[in-house]
């Protein structure tokens, strides 16, 4: 059974996805007042194209949305989702010019 969790420590830390208790799959993120950084996503080659990313996405956007967060999408993975489904994500989304 697959399961994810937000871990961070003083500023940096990970989006962790787990299955079986291995980890599989992370996102670096960090936090600095209002704002989530996403920087990279990945998930171990045996685990791709299962919808994994995905399901770090989730966890990251409903822990922006549970903090109050905009999340800044320098992972393209995450900017990319974010272009796609724009309605899905334009609460949490911070659009930097």
């Amino acid at each position: 059974m697959e399961t994810t969790k937000v871990v961070l420590g003083n500023v940096r830390g990970e989006v962790q996805l787990f299955s079986d208790d291995k980890k599989i799959g992370k996102m670096d993120i960090s936090v600095i007042g209002n704002k989530l950084t996403v920087y990279h996503t990945e998930v171990d080659d045996e685990y791709a194209g299962n919808g994994f990313a995905k399901l770090l996405l989730n966890q990251l956007v409903s822990y922006a949305r549970e903090n109050n967060l905009k999340i800044v999408p320098l992972c393209p993975y995450v900017h990319a989702q974010f272009k796609r489904n724009p309605e899905e994500y334009n609460d949490v989304w911070l659009k930097e010019d």
